[in-house]
């Protein structure tokens, strides 16, 4: 009798707890099905870059920013893709973590703030990096479901809105890619030695959208090219006409990006630009 009461305690007792990981999931994969429409991929081959894509599609004139790369932003004080040396960066605290403040929008429903916070957990569990409630900190994140998804580069100053639509944003990779924007990080395939290692296939790209193809001076951190970051586009980003914009190469068969958060070496790369070891 004693152990049929401590098995059906337990059983409560894990009733109540939050299911974090498996409650996100499931209801992601709900919003994946309900919410896709596009004609050449399916939602299992969609990665983070692809629904940011699909939300912003709309997006031109309607945020009073401009964008670069689909996704980020620019003010026309600030630029949308250098950062010179580390003037973008988020300070680092005598206690040797990088604090990022944020508020996020009481317009979010319980999901998505979970959906928001594990794309931040995602990020903070390997690295230095710590987002942190907003208590009177005069730089932030202000997270906001306004039109589509898109972030600054680096730490621009005050309450620099970070935009999640809900729906259309609400993936924990979607949060995390434009988190890293945030952080100071351009789009994989932007770094100035990609030509090695993938072909632009211009001739399929959308008329007035090869400037998202551009490749920049970037700081390397003298890491290797990452086909799996979550920072890259995917294989049909701004396609004209389903047929890829990006291939691999010498393999044409990689898979390019992932959609489930920051790659191993991405985590590497935060912890790089931002002296996470020392």
């Amino acid at each position: 009798m004693l152990w049929t009461v401590i098995v059906l305690g337990l059983v409560i007792e894990s009733w109540a707890l939050p299911v974090r990981n498996s409650s996100a999931v499931n209801e992601t994969k709900m919003r994946t099905k309900r919410g896709y429409s596009e004609e050449y991929l399916s939602p299992d081959d969609m990665n983070p870059m692809d629904w940011i894509l699909r939300a912003n599609s709309m997006l031109a004139g309607v945020t009073g920013f401009s964008f670069r790369e689909g996704d980020i932003a620019s003010s026309g004080l600030w630029s949308a893709i250098t950062c010179p040396g580390q003037s973008c960066l988020w300070p680092k605290s005598v206690d040797g973590f990088v604090y990022v403040p944020y508020t996020i929008s009481a317009l979010y429903d319980n999901m998505d703030r979970i959906t928001i916070e594990v794309g931040m957990e995602d990020i903070s569990a390997g690295t230095c990096v710590k987002f942190v409630p907003r208590t009177h900190q005069a730089n932030f994140l202000d997270i906001q479901p306004k039109f589509g998804c898109w972030s600054f580069l680096g730490m621009v100053g005050g309450g620099q809105p970070l935009s999640l639509q809900s729906p259309g944003c609400m993936w924990s990779g979607v949060a995390s890619h434009e988190l890293m924007h945030a952080l100071g990080f351009v789009h994989e395939q932007s770094r100035s030695d990609r030509d090695r290692y993938v072909t632009i296939l211009w001739e399929n790209i959308i008329e007035g959208q090869k400037h998202n193809f551009k490749k920049y001076e970037t700081n390397n951190l003298n890491t290797i090219y990452d086909y799996d970051s979550v920072m890259h586009y995917g294989r049909y980003a701004f396609s004209e006409d389903g047929l890829p914009t990006i291939i691999p190469k010498p393999d044409p068969n990689i898979p390019i990006g992932q959609r489930d958060g920051p790659s191993p070496l991405d985590i590497h790369k935060i912890n790089l630009l931002y002296n996470c070891c020392k």
